[in-house]
């Protein structure tokens, strides 16, 4: 038991640590961060994200998050790159070339070559009187005062802070962008993300023989079957084919709580007026939130004069990964 809450306290004393950089780097970011992102905005070519090491697997990530929020960008291995990789950078382009000493000799020896080609570059260091701070147009610093590492030698505090800054420069561009869902969801067609933001009810909803529709007279006997036979609920609509109301398989049974002459009703006295509809355009995303907020599994989908064209499961936006 001794052991189990020293490892918990241990475990919050790092997790204070890094959060404690992340609250110093806040108050770093000014000006040269403005030019950073302004940089990356204007830029008439991509993002390179540089790095080795430790900082190249959150190079990696900042790398992934740009081209994820509209920012066309890469990673370029330092040392693949002076062996002929850096052929794909052009003066058009930004490089983000990341090492918290800033005398990475990998870096060292490639900034040069950048330099020639004339790429704008940014520096993500945590010495600001490095070589690779010299070289660059912007230095943001990344410094922290001590790593979450006992020894202060494991890169902890310092990736996370490497990390958030990147994270801010992605979301920041975004922002300038004024992208909105759908555009994020362009860049992510597969997994759940595409299946949520790109996905619209007429994808997913079912139509012809299988939307449930009685009219109003309707005998009970007559509205059962239609339920049993399209997944425990019916449309109702008038004389004109509009929906007017809507019958569940719950609505029937709290009739039977109530009566016990319900095969003499009509399926327009037992129905709820006014149902929740959607149309065909929206997201299918938007369904389930409808679906959620009243506590219903299905809905009903109408054209433009409210007539009933399909119907929307709650168990297939599951099965499809929309939920």
């Amino acid at each position: 038991m001794k052991k189990k809450k020293e490892i918990i306290k241990k475990a919050k004393e790092i997790v204070k640590k890094e959060a404690d950089e992340l609250l110093s780097l806040q108050k770093r970011i000014g000006g040269n961060f403005v030019k950073a992102v302004e940089a990356i905005y204007n830029c008439k070519g991509k993002v390179i994200v540089s790095g080795i090491g430790k900082s190249g697997i959150i190079g990696r990530k900042i790398a992934a998050t740009l081209s994820s929020t509209g920012t066309p960008a890469f990673h370029l291995h330092p040392t693949e790159g002076i062996h002929g990789d850096v052929g794909l950078v052009t003066k058009n382009d930004v490089v983000i070339a990341i090492s918290k000493s800033g005398e990475t000799e990998e870096l060292f020896r490639l900034i040069p070559t950048l330099k020639r080609i004339g790429a704008f570059i940014i520096a993500f260091t945590g010495n600001s009187h490095s070589t690779l701070a010299k070289q660059s147009d912007v230095v943001l610093d990344i410094s922290v005062d001590e790593e979450a590492c006992p020894y202060n030698l494991v890169p902890t505090s310092s990736t996370a802070v490497t990390l958030a800054l990147g994270d801010a420069l992605a979301l920041c561009l975004f922002h300038l962008k004024n992208l909105k869902p759908k555009d994020f969801a362009l860049f992510h067609p597969g997994g759940s993300i595409g299946r949520k933001l790109l996905t619209k009810v007429e994808d997913v909803m079912l139509t012809g023989s299988y939307v449930p529709i009685v009219p109003v007279k309707a005998s009970m006997k007559e509205t059962i079957l239609e339920m049993t036979s399209k997944r425990g609920i019916t449309t109702v609509i008038d004389s004109k084919g509009k929906i007017t109301g809507v019958i569940t398989d719950g609505d029937l049974r709290r009739l039977l709580e109530k009566r016990n002459d319900i095969f003499k009703m009509s399926a327009g006295e037992i129905m709820t007026f006014n149902p929740r509809t959607v149309k065909k355009e929206e997201l299918a995303i938007n369904a389930v939130k409808l679906m959620e907020a009243y506590g219903i599994t299905s809905i009903p989908v109408v054209n433009t004069t409210n007539r009933p064209i399909g119907i929307i499961h709650l168990h297939d936006l599951m099965r499809l990964g929309i939920v």
